[in-house]
């Protein structure tokens, strides 16, 4: 690879708050030359050949942690998949007990995700191994929002000025937090749209402008990045129903083609269908989605890369 003279400002990633500018532009550069490996007949390229890497998953995701074992299987790495449910964490063992057996296992690399906002955080402190945060609770999803932003990048070149809305549940979604700090080291203008209980009445404080209309959000912007309410995070009712959502937050194909301009439309999936997109504007030439999924193994496989060559 030919990104490998150039290594990342930090030692583990733990969040898009920590990465500067060059270091989300190294991780672009070195992912769209994955992607071309990506293209190939035989898809290997085996820089992390001799790497052991744990998957340590306390939460469910099958989309990310099939793309992160698709990422280091590519990368030729040794891999070993954690399963919180199936192991003895139902037992009753603390993460405290899983650093100590980690640490005896001589592990390089640990891809982590958890319920607890800064568990990534606390295991850093404790083990010499490269973390990589793949969600930890309300907090944080920082490999989301870098594939998120390599796939805007792709579609529209330099993101500056561009106008980036983001549209559901912000209040819940680390996706949300962790794209607002990617889309602005990037000098792009956020506006964040949903129903107020679902918006966090700090959020203006982080320079981003706010709305509870999501016609006005789509007038605004250049690219309508479309999250999940998420059911599983929220303590109480936040809306009277799915249905009522749908009729003043949900977005269709209709409502794309009434704007006087065409718009990006993208979701980290997986997608409410009917909720907060309708099937055919996920489905629509406008939409990205599968792109970004595509893009999910290339910039998973730049970070581990360039994490991997900063520990040599």
């Amino acid at each position: 690879m030919s990104s490998n003279e150039q290594t990342l400002s930090v030692k583990n990633l733990l969040g898009i708050k920590d990465l500067t500018a060059s270091d989300i532009d190294l991780i672009f550069k070195t992912a769209a030359e994955f992607k071309e490996v990506l293209q190939r007949p035989i898809k290997k390229v085996p820089t992390l050949r001799d790497t052991t890497i744990v998957n340590l998953f306390y939460e469910n995701s099958t989309r990310t942690k099939i793309s992160f074992e698709l990422a280091e299987k590519r990368l030729g790495a040794d891999v070993v998949n954690f399963a919180a449910s199936s192991s003895s964490l139902s037992k009753g063992e603390t993460l405290i007990d899983t650093v100590r057996n980690i640490l005896c296992m001589k592990v390089d690399m640990v891809v982590m995700r958890h319920s607890a906002s800064g568990a990534p955080h606390f295991l850093s402190k404790h083990i010499d191994a490269a973390i990589i945060n793949a969600g930890d609770g309300t907090n944080e999803h920082p490999t989301q929002a870098l594939l998120d932003s390599f796939s805007m990048h792709e579609k529209h070149g330099s993101l500056k000025g561009k106008k980036v809305a983001i549209i559901g549940d912000i209040a819940h979604s680390r996706v949300a937090l962790s794209n607002i700090f990617c889309l602005k080291k990037l000098g792009a203008e956020v506006l964040v749209a949903g129903p107020p209980t679902l918006i966090p009445k700090h959020i203006a404080s982080l320079g981003v402008d706010v709305t509870y209309n999501v016609n006005e959000a789509l007038a605004w912007c250049d690219i309508a990045n479309v999250l999940r309410i998420q059911l599983e995070r929220q303590d109480m009712p936040l809306f009277s129903s799915l249905r009522e959502y749908s009729l003043q937050f949900g977005i269709t194909k209709a409502m794309l083609d009434g704007l006087d301009k065409e718009i990006t439309l993208m979701h980290p999936g997986p997608i409410n269908r009917g909720v907060e997109l309708s099937s055919d504007a996920a489905d629509s030439g406008q939409s990205i989605i599968l792109d970004q999924v595509q893009n999910g193994v290339a910039v998973r496989m730049a970070v581990l890369y360039l994490l991997a060559s900063g520990k040599k």
